[in-house]
């Protein structure tokens, strides 16, 4: 589990899971929010500096190459 902490409130919970995970994984936001109750109440923008608990998903394995052969 990983702490994140809400810049500012200009931030939807989204776009914060989006940018500590770099990339958008399904679920992810009903799993958060499942996971810090009261966080759906304070709205779609959560005031600044409030603490949010997230599961991270593992990383994304690299789609392999197509080989190219030119002969």
């Amino acid at each position: 589990m990983t702490t994140l902490v809400v810049p500012n409130a200009d931030t939807p919970l989204d776009l914060l899971l989006f940018v500590a995970v770099g990339r958008e994984v399904a679920g992810l936001v009903e799993q958060t929010l499942a996971q810090n109750p009261g966080l759906a109440a304070l709205g779609p923008f959560p005031p600044a500096g409030t603490n949010v608990t997230v599961t991270l998903p593992a990383a994304a394995a690299p789609a392999p190459a197509a080989v190219v052969r030119l002969y």
